[in-house]
């Protein structure tokens, strides 16, 4: 049986960027999950961006994958659960291993195949290339590189 955590964010540094609230989040999933038949076995919120690794309930969601207390996430959209490589890298590895055996989106399609972690990987680095563009952008004459 396949066993959801939900899990909600909302970011602290984009106040006015954010589409969604966590209310309006755990709304639109425990929709989602009636319309598709999914058992949520608990909701996790949190209001931190994911820019950084070091969000504290992301870290239990991923602790109890881990135990086998679940073992699929539901989230709004990908960069809910993650914008920094280390994070992403952790939820593609759980899928790697067979302890996560799915992640379901209202907003983003995913299927656990080589090419649906490819398209997951995405707006897991979006934040990276947000960098870049930036650095790029305030002095075009230096070289790009990760700070």
């Amino acid at each position: 049986m396949i066993k959801y955590i939900a899990y909600c964010r909302k970011s602290t540094d984009e106040k006015d960027k954010q589409v969604l609230s966590i209310e309006a989040q755990i709304a639109e999933l425990k929709e989602f999950a009636k319309r598709e038949n999914l058992t949520i076995t608990e909701f996790i919120t949190e209001a931190k961006t994911a820019k950084v690794p070091g969000r504290e309930q992301f870290a239990e969601v991923l602790k109890k994958i881990e135990k086998g207390m679940a073992n699929a996430i539901l989230s709004w959209h990908p960069d809910r659960l993650a914008r920094n490589s280390i994070d992403g890298g952790k939820i593609i590895y759980l899928l790697d291993t067979g302890k996560l055996l799915d992640l379901k989106f209202p907003s983003f399609w995913f299927e656990n195949t080589p090419q649906g972690k490819f398209m997951l990987s995405i707006p897991f680095y979006q934040e990276i290339r947000n960098h870049f563009k930036a650095v790029a952008s305030a002095d075009p004459t230096q070289p790009t590189h990760l700070s």
